[in-house]
């Protein structure tokens, strides 16, 4: 069995190999919530990011495969110069450290969430998407499950009722059903500030997106504007969310009767679903593999859910049964039991 040690030696003499520099060194860059990491390295006046992608946990070929396809149709993805997909490392293209979430501020954030659409409306419109697995309705039920196990359960120490059972599942056939009516389409999945890069030429780079499925046509567009990580007020998230309902029109991917208000009910539910998910998943993070850097994003979750399903009278009671059993406690507070 491959050690920590054994794999930080492989990383680095594979590196070494690729470059034909024997002397240089490895940083780390980042790492997210998956198996995966990824490493800096400078050569040749270069910085260069080496990604350390285990092929048992994190198989490096659907990254590849779905980067070239983004690379044709005219998105900003890291341009890979080697790849050994045996022992998953792949030496790729330094997109630079200036992650949408740093760069964001009142008076750059039309212009950088402009960029953001350009790319996602590229990617929905000319991204082939029917051989990718579906957001179908497994999926979807497995993501919104996993708040009541690890958010209710786990975290909160509460074992839902039959009758709370009711509420949560009617809820989540609601979510399910407005997303499952939208137009199916390439998604990202994970499109949002701390997958996005500043970069000088074709705004903005694009990472992380080795998990896409074919899915529902908001489900990037609430990634986005509802991030997990950042927040804006509503009035300006639903101009922007107009603005694009209006170039879908415009591109015919939508029809006319997808009026202002269907299209948010469609942005909303979907956001709604990813952030019930997260909510769970953050907790299951820290409580099942021991990372605890997404708590402190908990709160920002919690208040879109409670925000969003108080908006929507079919799903009034759900927000009322996570707020009778949240209220008053530290949700960055977890126990070690």
């Amino acid at each position: 069995m491959e050690t920590i040690t054994d794999r930080a030696a492989a990383r680095l003499a594979w590196t070494r190999a690729a470059l034909g520099d024997h002397a240089l060194t490895l940083e780390s860059a980042s790492s997210d919530a998956s198996f995966r990491s990824y490493w800096r390295t400078h050569h040749a006046g270069r910085s260069w990011i080496v990604m350390d992608s285990p092929p048992a946990q994190e198989d490096p070929r659907p990254w590849l495969k779905i980067g070239q396809q983004l690379t044709d149709a005219g998105l900003h993805v890291p341009t890979v110069h080697a790849h050994d997909l045996e022992q998953g490392f792949l030496l790729i293209e330094d997109l630079g450290t200036r992650l949408y979430l740093s760069e964001l501020k009142d008076s750059n954030a039309d212009a950088l969430y402009g960029d953001a659409m350009n790319a996602l409306l590229r990617m929905q419109t000319r991204m082939a998407y029917r051989d990718l697995p579906p957001f179908d309705h497994r999926l979807l039920t497995s993501g919104l499950e996993v708040m009541p196990e690890w958010f209710l359960t786990r975290h909160l120490g509460h074992t839902p009722t039959c009758d709370e059972w009711d509420v949560l599942e009617a809820a989540f056939r609601a979510i399910i059903s407005n997303a499952q009516e939208q137009p199916r389409c390439f998604v990202h999945r994970d499109y949002h500030s701390r997958n996005l890069l500043v970069v000088e030429h074709n705004n903005p780079g694009i990472i992380d997106f080795q998990g896409a499925l074919a899915g529902p046509l908001t489900y990037d567009l609430a990634s986005l504007l509802r991030d997990a990580y950042i927040v804006w007020p509503r009035a300006r998230i639903e101009a922007w969310v107009e603005a694009y309902r209006q170039r879908l029109l415009h591109t015919g991917m939508i029809g006319t009767a997808i009026d202002r208000d269907h299209f948010l009910r469609w942005f909303d539910l979907t956001g709604l679903h990813r952030h019930v998910r997260v909510l769970g998943q953050f907790y299951r993070l820290w409580y099942r593999d021991g990372k605890p850097g997404y708590l402190a994003d908990v709160p920002r979750v919690y208040a879109y859910v409670i925000s969003v399903a108080r908006s929507y009278p079919e799903l009034a009671d759900f927000a009322a049964l996570i707020e009778r059993h949240a209220e008053g406690r530290d949700l960055t507070k977890v126990s070690h039991a």
